[in-house]
């Protein structure tokens, strides 16, 4: 719920400024890049922070080409640009938080390279106005969870619109 924060890398989180930061240099020029590629070691980046590093061949091979396939061209190269912008200089939710009073579930993975448990443990308790604001650790869980732990991720889940949902 914070932005990229000192107090966020504090906790254990990832440094967008820091890890961005090259990328977005990188990225930005007045320049058309019609064959525009985006390297490789930034595909990887991307697919290390979501899926983690132990992703399967097959899979790091699929999303490579999906990955190189989006970002291609000077528009690609452009989207690319503000998406990592986008990352690096969002704005924080905390100042909203007061206003969520519904459940509210929070999934985390204990192996999620962007965001620590310490820091999900700290941001559940923002939610004062929640009914019943939850936060499910997942062993092992990556950035993307509902890829690595999808079984873990689909019980919690149903489990919670059961509990919540209207029939």
């Amino acid at each position: 719920m914070d932005y990229e924060s000192q107090e966020s890398r504090d906790l254990g989180c990832w440094d967008a400024p820091r890890d961005l930061g090259d990328m977005i240099d990188f990225l930005t020029t007045n320049d058309t890049v019609s064959d525009f590629e985006l390297p490789q070691k930034y595909a990887d980046f991307l697919i290390d922070i979501g899926f983690g590093k132990g992703i399967a061949d097959k899979d790091r091979d699929f999303w490579r080409k999906e990955v190189a396939h989006h970002y291609s061209g000077d528009d690609g190269r452009r989207r690319a640009r503000m998406a990592a912008i986008n990352l690096r200089d969002r704005d924080g939710l905390h100042g909203r938080l007061f206003d969520v009073r519904c459940p509210v579930l929070w999934l985390h993975g204990t192996a999620d390279p962007v965001y620590s448990v310490k820091n999900a443990q700290r941001e559940i308790k923002k939610f004062v106005n929640s009914p019943d604001a939850q936060l499910k650790v997942v062993e092992g869980g990556e950035h993307f969870l509902s890829f690595s732990h999808p079984k873990e991720v689909d019980a919690a889940l149903v489990e919670f619109v059961g509990k919540y949902g209207k029939a």
